[in-house]
Formats: C-alpha cells, sequence, structure tokens
C-alpha cells in the first residue's frame, strides 16, 4: 500500500464522492473534532473502498458480478458501487444485522443473503461460492484497493486540519485505520494514529497486543464484529504505523451515541462511536494536540437507538 494508490483512488472516486465534512467536538475535552463519514454516500466510510475496487474491476470481473459477506456497512458499500457501476452483486449477511442496513442492500438491487453464525460464518461461504460461480470476492478489509478508498479520508484530513497531530480510528479489520494510517504517515510522519474496538469486539486488540479477548455477539458495534483473515495485508500496516489500541465498553458506546444525538447532532451507529467513548471516558490521551476522531457510520435501527436512549 502506497501514497499512490491511495491518491489514484482519490482521482477515480472523485465524479461519485465529495469530501464529508470535518466539526469541531464542542463539548469533548481537548481539542477534538468528528470527521463525519456517517454524512457520505450509504452513510458509511464503506462506500470510498468499495467503489475504489468496483471501479477497477476488468469488463470481464463486471459482468461475471461481484460477491461479498458483511455485518453491514461494506455490505450497502459493495451493493451501491455494483448499483453505480451496472454490475450484479450477492451479499452475505448474519442473520443478526440490522434490519435497515439489509434493506439497503435490497434498496440498491443486490442481493442479500441472510446465513445463520457470524461474519466468518459469511465470509467462508462467499469465498466457497466465489470459487463456484466466478464472481469476484470484495473484502472488507483485506484488499489493497479498499484499503486505499479508505486512505482518501487521511488525505481529506491534511486539506481540512494542516494542524493535525492524532487521529482516533474504529478498528474490526483494520481497512479503515491502514489507510487513513498510510495516507497521514507518508504526508507527515508525526502524526499519532490511535485505534479504538470495543470490548465485544476486540480483534484488533488481541492482534496488537496477542491477547485474546473473546468476541460477543451481542454487540451495538456489530459493524466491528469478526475475526481477521490469516495473512491479512492490513497488519504489517497497523503494527507499524498505528501507535496503540484501545477498548471501550458497551455502555461507554450507548453513552457516546447519546452524547452525539443529544449533543452533536447526529445519527452515529455503535461501531462509529467507539472514538467519541473514548474521549468521553478518558481514554485517550489528556493534552491538547489537535486531535480527529473518525465518525465511520450511521446506519443504525430504530430499535437500537430507541434502547439505547431509554438506559440513558
Amino acid at each position: 500500500m502506497t501514497l499512490y494508490e491511495i491518491m489514484q483512488a482519490r482521482r477515480r472516486l472523485a465524479p461519485y464522492l465529495t469530501m464529508t465534512p470535518l466539526e469541531r467536538a464542542a463539548g469533548l475535552p481537548g481539542a477534538l473534532w468528528l470527521k463525519l463519514e456517517n454524512v457520505n454516500l450509504t452513510h458509511s466510510f464503506k462506500i470510498r473502498g468499495a467503489l475504489n475496487a468496483v471501479l477497477s474491476l476488468t469488463a470481464a470481473e463486471r459482468a461475471a458480478g461481484i460477491i461479498a459477506a458483511s455485518s453491514g456497512n461494506h455490505a450497502g458499500g459493495v451493493a451501491c458501487a455494483a448499483a453505480l457501476v451496472g454490475t450484479p452483486a450477492r451479499i452475505l449477511m448474519p442473520a443478526h444485522t440490522p434490519q435497515r442496513k439489509v434493506q439497503r442492500v435490497r434498496d440498491y438491487g443486490a442481493e442479500a443473503v441472510l446465513l445463520p453464525g457470524g461474519y466468518d460464518d459469511c465470509e467462508a461461504e462467499a469465498r466457497r461460492q466465489e470459487r463456484a460461480d466466478g464472481r469476484t470476492f470484495i473484502s472488507p478489509y483485506n484488499d489493497a484497493r479498499i484499503i486505499a478508498g479508505a486512505g482518501t479520508i487521511g488525505l481529506e484530513l491534511l486539506e481540512q486540519l494542516p494542524q493535525l497531530e492524532r487521529v482516533v480510528v474504529c478498528a474490526s479489520g483494520g481497512g479503515l485505520i491502514a489507510g487513513v494510517a498510510t495516507a497521514l504517515k507518508s504526508l507527515k510522519p508525526e502524526v499519532e494514529v490511535i485505534g479504538v474496538c470495543s470490548e465485544h469486539t476486540p480483534a484488533m486488540y488481541n492482534f496488537f497486543y496477542d491477547a485474546h479477548l473473546p468476541e460477543v455477539p451481542q454487540t451495538l458495534a456489530e459493524a466491528l464484529s469478526g475475526g481477521i483473515e490469516t495473512g491479512s495485508i492490513t497488519l504489517p500496516v497497523v503494527r507499524a504505523l498505528v501507535s496503540q489500541v484501545i477498548t471501550v465498553t458497551e455502555a461507554q458506546i450507548a453513552a457516546a451515541m447519546r452524547w452525539l444525538l443529544a449533543e452533536a447532532g447526529w445519527l452515529v451507529e455503535g461501531g462509529g462511536a467507539t472514538g467519541v467513548a473514548a474521549a468521553l471516558h478518558g481514554r485517550l490521551p489528556a493534552d491538547d494536540r489537535p486531535t480527529v476522531i473518525m465518525i465511520s457510520g450511521g446506519n443504525v435501527d430504530v430499535a437500537t437507538v430507541q434502547r439505547v436512549l431509554a438506559q440513558g
């Protein structure tokens, strides 16, 4: 993964996507800003990588169709990208995926297939169908085109906030944090990159610290669930460029979702709220270094919002 590939992705995406807003996080301690990927197309950063990957396919690959596995936002990104390019798409999703995300896939004209089990089960089946049907599998993270698309966020951040010194990024398979870190470290090496996982979705934390925290299917951060594919190209990038990975609890995520809605005016899903959860609960360094918190997505069921608000 290189800065050149990220810049090529930005050129490829320019006709379809616009720069997302950067907003000062008034009310949070320190010099914090929010990068609002929840207002991107499909209400998630995932459209960046998915569209870059689909636009990179050959004509024969587009005709054969694509297949993906996702617990939510990657599914919407792939479905939207396929619709923009005119490519048939099949998305395998865990049965517990929020209905809003399932319906979004279908609204874009893609085939949504719900399977028992978790993300790892869906990915295994998608890989099997890739071999059987000749479709192209598009990973949510283990793909240079996906990482390059996510990395375009890093380019935007330095244009929007040249004094940036730290970025806080939610982490699961590592596509987002690897892309953003590559872009930022290539252009401004002193920028610190911090990853955030939920305690129930600890795959990247486990990798980073050689830990063994268990994954718990019941989580507000379902978009961060699942293991990391063996040999994923994201892992050496994270190891080299990320300074630390921290975890937040389900209660802290819920509090962050409430704060974002009540104080910032944004509806944010659990996975996208992990960075704010870390800020609200003293998990970030206590200093005034200009820091951006990634708000990765805003796709959340009404029932989940009602439950989170009731808990508050």
